[in-house]
């Protein structure tokens, strides 16, 4: 369920505030842990390292990822690959060919 327009949409006050004083002048990257903000126009060009559980992730905005959450763009997850054991087979089969 999405959220309320009458509301508009979630960003943390902290994170604007520091994306304010980034557009002022500062040159810095943004930590934050905030991965539920919504990516406003204001972030477009900024670099924000978002923090996925363990690290952060940098994350430079585009005008694409307006509206978006924070948190879609740093996984939590890593993906290991599928296959296990047959898997490692074929590919060293693939590498000697």
């Amino acid at each position: 369920m999405s959220r309320s327009i009458k509301k508009g949409p979630y960003i943390d006050d902290k994170l604007l505030a520091k994306v304010a004083r980034l557009k002022a002048g500062e040159k810095m990257v943004i930590n934050t842990w905030s991965r539920a903000s919504s990516v406003s126009p204001e972030m477009i060009g900024i670099t924000l390292n978002v923090h996925n559980g363990r690290t952060f992730t940098p994350v430079l905005i585009s005008e694409e990822m307006v509206g978006h959450k924070l948190g879609e763009f740093s996984p939590t997850r890593k993906f290991v690959k599928h296959g296990g054991k047959m898997q490692r087979e074929l590919e060293q089969k693939a590498k000697s060919e």
